[in-house]
């Protein structure tokens, strides 16, 4: 059995009732739910979310320590956080996936949140699919 971390940025708690029109009326919930029925078999989904770039950054660490491939979505960490980028890197450098994912299309959006410091080091970015943009991901990191 192999877990995939669904590591989930500051504010996405609030997903389903924070700001409809650019991120849905889903809530994390419906994402795990949505992200367990997707999964191959033998794959589990531990999703978390914070608000605490410190304990991101340790769930990264975990990743590594454990081997475990990584679904991303940095939040408002995404544009500032080289803190988190160089967490983020080390998961890369052990040669395990890192997936960076977004909602909404970050690039539509306000000019400050154009720019990603963890991107760079990712193994690839999708964003602007909604949930699907983590449904992809996992089909990603899970592929055999």
């Amino acid at each position: 059995m192999s877990t995939v971390l669904v590591l989930n940025g500051p504010n996405l708690g609030r997903l389903g009732s924070r700001e409809p029109d650019v991120y849905g009326s889903a809530n994390l919930d419906d994402l795990r739910a949505l992200l367990r029925a997707s999964a191959r078999e033998g794959v589990v989904i531990d999703l978390r979310q914070t608000d605490d770039e410190a304990e991101l950054i340790h769930w990264l660490y975990e990743a590594v320590d454990e081997r475990m491939p990584v679904i991303l979505n940095p939040a408002a960490f995404t544009h500032y956080s080289y803190a988190l980028r160089d967490a983020a890197a080390l998961v890369t450098k052990a040669g395990l996936p890192l997936i960076e994912v977004h909602i909404s299309n970050p690039h539509a959006r306000e000019t400050f949140r154009h720019t990603s410091v963890v991107s760079a080091i990712a193994t690839g970015v999708i964003a602007g699919l909604g949930f699907n943009s983590y449904r992809l991901a996992l089909d990603f990191v899970t592929q055999p």
